[in-house]
């Protein structure tokens, strides 16, 4: 049931996201070089929806992450997020603790005129590492409390202007996949989903 959840919040936020966008095309919107350059600066608050394999059982990973990203031409950009989570009992006696950074390529689309209502959304495709710990990792040599391993993220997100500089994010939701020991194939796939406060610095 809870990775039914998840998916249909995957699929709301992007439908969500879509649907900004395609009313926002209606309207007329400042010429792209006019958005200029700018910096985001986000803290949210994430929750990771997984499961236990090979058991099969579903847990969730609470936690926050810092999220900077730069536009430089016509929204195009680069981002980078580290994350930190935590899950108890994922399994009899076991917990788990991750931290991921990852960065990449992010298009930004401004919403509204220049305001402080405006609104921007986001996607955005970043890859990096992930350090799992205070946990047990399978491995062919036997059973380790640390792993290491590449992680990827695809999605994005919806930041709403409150103030000149300020803006909520009021949603963003993203698929992350990682290669952590897990005695099962080694591969973990999570649909990530955060809220939280953003920064906006623009050049003009």
């Amino acid at each position: 049931m809870r990775r039914t959840f998840l998916a249909s919040a995957l699929l709301t936020g992007i439908l969500t996201l879509n649907g900004l966008i395609v009313r926002a095309q209606q309207q007329p919107l400042p010429a792209p070089q006019a958005q200029g350059t700018s910096t985001d600066l986000a803290v949210t608050y994430t929750t990771l929806g997984s499961t236990v394999t090979p058991s099969g059982s579903n847990f969730w990973l609470q936690g926050g992450s810092i999220d900077a990203g730069f536009t430089f031409h016509r929204g195009f950009g680069l981002a980078a997020n580290i994350t930190g989570d935590h899950a108890s009992n994922i399994g009899p006696g076991v917990n788990l603790d991750e931290i991921d950074f990852v960065m990449g390529p992010r298009y930004t689309y401004r919403l509204g005129t220049k305001s402080k209502h405006e609104s921007r959304a986001f996607a955005e495709v970043l890859a990096g590492g992930v350090r799992g710990f205070g946990s047990v990792f399978p491995k062919s040599t036997g059973l380790d409390t640390r792993a290491s391993s590449f992680t990827y993220q695809v999605g994005g997100g919806w930041d709403i202007a409150i103030k000149k500089h300020i803006a909520i994010r009021v949603f963003e939701a993203d698929y992350v996949r990682s290669y952590l020991p897990n005695n099962a194939g080694d591969t973990q796939g999570h649909i990530r989903l955060a809220f939280g406060v953003t920064y906006h610095i623009a050049s003009r």
